[in-house]
């Protein structure tokens, strides 16, 4: 794990780190961070207006997927999906959200939350390889 797989020191929420490989500048990865997609939709998909469901997973790095949170108002206000079943540590965990969409744009943003209370960024954690890239998604959908 030297020089690869590692990212800028103390930039992210590692509960377990090998700090006898840190060195000044950098970490090795040593988890996952809590991340979550719409898979249900891609970006500008065209929509009915009325009740619609987006779907997708989310995952962490084995602590549990403890919430899905979902905005349709660009991060206003957050409300709960439905989490599906929780298949163990390392499992996906799907969950799903309905809403009404309107006539027009509707931007859909989702940020999962684990059990030790990490969750999405709203803006990147920049590193030079692109590493943990877990901020939060959002998609336009047409209607």
């Amino acid at each position: 794990m030297n020089p690869a797989y590692r990212v800028p020191v103390d930039k992210l929420p590692f509960r377990d780190r090998f700090t006898s490989q840190e060195n000044a500048t950098s970490t090795p990865i040593s988890e996952m961070v809590v991340n979550s997609l719409i898979t249900s939709h891609r970006d500008s998909a065209k929509i009915n207006t009325g009740k619609v469901t987006v779907s997708g997973m989310a995952w962490d790095g084995g602590y549990g997927v403890n919430s899905v949170q979902v905005s349709t108002d660009g991060g206003k206000s957050w409300t709960s999906a439905k989490l599906g079943q929780d298949l163990g540590r390392f499992a996906f965990r799907p969950w799903s959200f309905d809403f009404t969409a309107k006539k027009g744009k509707n931007t859909v943003m989702v940020n999962a939350t684990n059990k030790l209370g990490q969750s999405q960024t709203s803006e990147l954690i920049f590193n030079p390889a692109g590493y943990h890239n877990n901020v939060m998604q959002n998609i336009t959908l047409n209607a």
